[in-house]
């Protein structure tokens, strides 16, 4: 690794340049990676096959002062660059470093959840249908992803109600067969009540629906149907009929995009100006089933770079390509970025430029939907502005109210209190900056002292990373407020957050703003959208709130009932869960059923339910 000295802190603009001619003629000809900084800040992270040329460039740039570029390069006051040994090398590395840094001027990929898939268990003797995130090489199927969970939700129900395969997770030998079973939700493999080529037929058939394959299950299934007719089994033959109907019904509104059955993604790139919409189709068996878009706001590099950034981002292990992925227009680096996709994949991964045909309709459909991310962003950023106006106008904020965080305290009779913070940003959830606060100084339920402490240690950290809201919404009322102004005050920020309590006291009366300053509450019509926006925003720290108070609740109970027990470690505890799955199976447990976890035995096992039970009546 080479890197150019820092200028001194006392130079003055202009500097030297990072740049310069002595430090390039130390930059290898090989291929690598180079990295700009400012201070230690990484400003941007890029590849080469020949760092010395391509840092030459920047070194000769003379576009227009005011391009992405020169302003770049304008912070730069550092460059270090990695030399590997192939080009391969480099495009992985640097994939990772913008992973790893999210340099400002990189392409960044802000939306990285991954979306839903269905997996069918084919390792399983007895296969079931599950929806995960994950995709693993563990040898089982996924189909997907679903970016619409309404298309997931009901491709799910069809094969849920067609084809009853087995719902629970762990299955064990059972003597009698469980609800499920009775409802018809289920064939009942643990009980031995249906044939095992029958079942893996019917595993087959899902199979083949989720490939797209309907038509031919349908015929199959007609086949079945008019045989069964002909022996007179009438009740086997409506079973199919109303399979059938179930089938057309739900796939009769799928399009069909192409006449084969490949799974491909398709990349849609847009430019408006500075910024750039990328819009990408998931098909899969010829079907379209979602969609998901990119907004990037003036990026550096040209379309063929901010393409192969956002492919590279985007797939990992866990998120893995298709066999086919449709481009607006070749790239560079194909060669390369196919080979690190097809090792993501373990498969080969073609990267195809249509010109004619339904490959070449799927990408003016991914065109569209790039162009329509702009008209959509322009109706949110109209959407706030209005609301945002509204919202300042009706609490007569001194702030424009771009960021809100609410504060809801949480507390089971002052034990296991948790504060919990969330934040809106320009009228979205901001769920990176939530944040639990574990109340420290106290155990009695005193929502003030709880709430006072919390406050404290936000504004605290606040002014130490000059990160603070705007408006801070409290859940409460006239009592909460003013503990909320007496913190603010000690560290002299009443002027810079606006400060505003949310209660329902009466539930005639609907809900009440409080504002400092102002005597009577402010009470807005139920309908309002400014109303209705702050119960959002309030109801979001409730969830958040409660959801983390239930965890630590649980927490607690666990260490009531099993680490209080003589002769129980955490590495029994640990057994024991595994082994019977949960707390309550282990307090339901007999005598027998406890000996036989390992590492327990007769006598362990006889202590154990008699501490649970004050008996040991629990033999079975």
């Amino acid at each position: 690794m080479t890197a150019t000295p820092a200028p001194p802190a006392s130079e003055t603009a202009p500097h030297a340049s990072p740049l310069s001619a002595e430090f390039l003629a130390t930059v290898s000809h090989g291929p690598g990676v180079y990295q700009m900084l400012a201070k230690k800040q990484v400003l941007y992270v890029g590849k080469a096959r020949d760092l010395r040329k391509r840092l030459s460039q920047y070194a000769h740039f003379s576009g227009p002062v005011h391009s992405k570029t020169a302003v770049m390069l304008s912070h730069v006051q550092r460059v270090e660059t990695i030399l590997t040994t192939t080009e391969k090398e480099a495009l992985i590395l640097e994939a990772s470093l913008i992973k790893q840094h999210r340099p400002r001027y990189n392409v960044i990929l802000r939306d990285d959840k991954n979306y839903p898939l269905i997996m069918v268990t084919t390792r399983d003797p007895w296969p079931r249908v599950v929806v995960t995130r994950k995709r693993l090489r563990d040898g089982n199927r996924y189909f997907g992803p679903y970016s619409s969970g309404t298309a997931m939700r009901a491709t799910l129900s069809l094969l849920y109600a067609q084809f009853p395969l087995r719902r629970c997770k762990i299955m064990r030998e059972r003597t009698r067969p469980c609800l499920n079973y009775q409802m018809g939700r289920c064939l009942a493999p643990c009980a031995g009540l249906v044939d095992a080529a029958e079942y893996q037929r019917m595993v087959r058939d899902v199979l083949l629906i989720l490939e797209g394959k309907v038509s031919e299950v349908v015929r199959e299934l007609t086949a079945k149907m008019e045989q069964a007719a002909e022996h007179l089994a009438f009740e086997k033959a409506a079973l199919y009929r109303d399979q059938i109907k179930g089938l057309t019904r739900t796939t009769e509104h799928q399009a069909i995009v192409a006449e084969h059955h490949l799974d491909q993604d398709v990349f849609g790139l847009h430019r408006q100006d500075a910024s750039v919409g990328v819009a990408l189709l998931f098909v899969r068996g010829g079907m379209i089933t979602g969609a998901q878009s990119f907004f990037l706001a003036d990026p550096l590099g040209e379309d063929d770079s901010l393409l192969a950034q956002t492919i590279l981002q985007y797939y990992s292990a866990e998120r893995q390509p298709p066999r086919e992925l449709l481009l607006p227009f070749v790239l560079e680096d194909e060669a390369l970025i196919s080979e690190r996709l097809a090792e993501l994949r373990e498969g080969p991964v073609a990267l195809l430029a249509p010109q004619r045909g339904k490959r070449m309709q799927l990408m003016q459909m991914a065109e569209a939907n790039a162009a329509q991310v702009f008209s959509e962003l322009a109706k949110k950023e109209q959407s706030w502005e209005t609301l945002a106006t509204a919202l300042q106008a009706k609490l007569r904020l001194a702030n424009r109210p771009e960021t809100i965080e609410c504060l809801d305290i949480s507390n089971l009779q002052g034990k296991q209190a948790v504060g919990s913070l969330v934040c809106f940003v320009q009228g979205d959830k901001a769920a990176k900056l939530y944040r639990h606060y574990r109340i420290k100084s106290q155990d009695t339920p005193d929502d003030y002292a709880m709430m006072r402490e919390v406050l404290e240690r936000r504004m605290a950290k606040g002014i130490e990373t000059d990160n603070l809201p705007d408006v801070l919404l409290l859940d409460g009322g006239k009592g909460q407020l003013q503990v909320a102004v007496d913190v603010l005050s000690r560290f002299d920020l009443l002027q810079r957050i606006d400060l505003a309590s949310i209660a329902k006291e009466k539930e005639e009366e609907g809900e009440k703003l409080f504002r400092p300053g102002r005597k009577n509450p402010i009470l807005l019509p139920a309908h309002s959208p400014v109303l209705l926006y702050l119960m959002r925003i309030r109801d979001e720290a409730h969830r958040f709130g409660i959801t983390f108070h239930r965890r630590l609740r649980g927490k607690a109970q666990l260490q009531s009932q099993l680490d209080e027990i003589e002769g129980i470690g955490p590495k029994r505890k640990q057994v024991l869960l595994q082994t019977l799955g949960s707390v309550k199976r282990v307090t339901e447990a007999g005598v027998d059923e406890l000996a036989a976890v390992p590492g327990i035995g007769p006598e362990l096992a006889r202590l154990i339910y008699r501490q649970l039970h004050g008996d040991d009546h629990g033999t079975g």
